[in-house]
């Protein structure tokens, strides 16, 4: 049974950090793309950044510099470190998974997603 779960989320100040973590049970990270997503309400959920099974990595414009994505195969669990974090970073931020035989772009058309945690970054 495939599963993600998301945690690390919560209330942090405007230049804080936040590391969220994607731990996925019923498949192995060599054999999925993990993506990272974050939407609001009454906007289209939108892709933050995904890494690939063969460790390539994707950034949306707006977290380029600040975000890092990582991995770790042993605990088959992906992390999310978001710095010097912004209002407009506010989300609840969805991890979801996508074969590597289909993935190709950090699109929020993926075949796993998780439940979400929510981000608030307080000015």
């Amino acid at each position: 049974q495939v599963q993600l779960v998301e945690s690390g989320g919560g209330l942090v100040q405007v230049g804080g950090s936040l590391r969220l973590s994607c731990a996925a049970s019923g498949f192995t990270l060599d054999d999925y793309a993990i993506g990272w997503f974050r939407q609001v309400p009454g906007k289209e959920r939108e892709g933050v950044s995904c890494i690939s099974s063969r460790i390539d990595t994707y950034y949306s414009d707006s977290v380029k510099g600040r975000f890092t994505i990582s991995r770790d195969v042993a605990k088959n669990t992906v992390y999310l470190q978001m710095d010097s974090l912004k209002p407009e970073d506010t989300a609840v931020y969805y991890c979801g998974a996508r074969s590597s035989r289909r993935f190709r772009f950090c699109q929020p058309n993926m075949d796993y997603w998780g439940k979400g945690t929510l981000v608030t970054v307080s000015s």
